[in-house]
C-alpha cells in the first residue's frame, strides 16, 4: 500500500536560483519539477507538496540559437481572427522579462486548478534583491548542476 502524505505533514522549503546566463528551457524544467514536488520522495501527483522558488536576475536570462528574436508566444482571444502573438524580444523591451520564464514554467506544469496553485509559489524578480530573506531560501547554484545550463 502506498503511503499518502497528509496536509499537516507537508513541509514547504524555499529555494533561491540566480538566472544569470541560464538557458530558459532548462531552468523552466528544473523549476517546474520543484514546484510540483517531484524532487521529494513523497511525491503524489494530486497533492500540492512542492516548494517555493525565488528567481533573481531574470533580465539576464538567455535563449539558445535565434529563439530570442524568432520564438513566438501565441494566444487566442476566442473571437474569429483573434490570434495574437508576442516574442521574447518584445517582452524584454516592454520590461516584462519575468513573463518569459513564467510562460515557460506554466506550460511545463499539467493543466488545471492544482497547476495554478503551484505556479503561485514561483517568485520572479529583476536584479539581486528580493523580499524573501526572512524565509531563508536555500541557494541552488544552477550553473554548477550541468555545464549546458549556461548559455555563453
Amino acid at each position: 500500500m502506498t503511503p499518502f502524505i497528509k496536509k499537516k505533514e507537508i513541509k514547504k522549503d524555499w529555494y533561491l536560483i540566480n538566472a544569470q546566463n541560464a538557458s530558459v528551457g532548462r531552468l523552466a524544467a528544473f523549476i517546474s519539477k520543484i514546484l510540483r514536488g517531484k524532487n521529494k520522495p513523497q511525491f503524489n501527483p494530486h497533492i500540492d507538496n512542492g516548494d517555493f522558488v525565488v528567481v533573481t536576475n531574470i533580465e539576464k536570462i538567455k535563449f539558445t540559437g535565434k529563439k530570442f528574436k524568432e520564438k513566438k508566444y501565441f494566444k487566442h482571444t476566442g473571437h474569429p481572427g483573434g490570434i495574437k502573438f508576442t516574442t521574447p524580444l518584445s517582452l524584454t523591451s516592454r520590461n516584462k522579462s519575468q513573463e518569459i520564464l513564467k510562460l515557460a514554467v506554466k506550460r511545463m506544469l499539467p493543466g488545471g486548478p492544482l497547476a495554478k496553485k503551484q505556479l503561485t509559489k514561483l517568485k520572479i524578480y529583476q536584479g539581486d534583491k528580493h523580499p524573501h530573506e526572512m524565509q531563508k531560501p536555500k541557494i541552488i547554484n544552477f550553473e554548477k548542476l550541468n555545464k549546458q545550463n549556461i548559455v555563453i
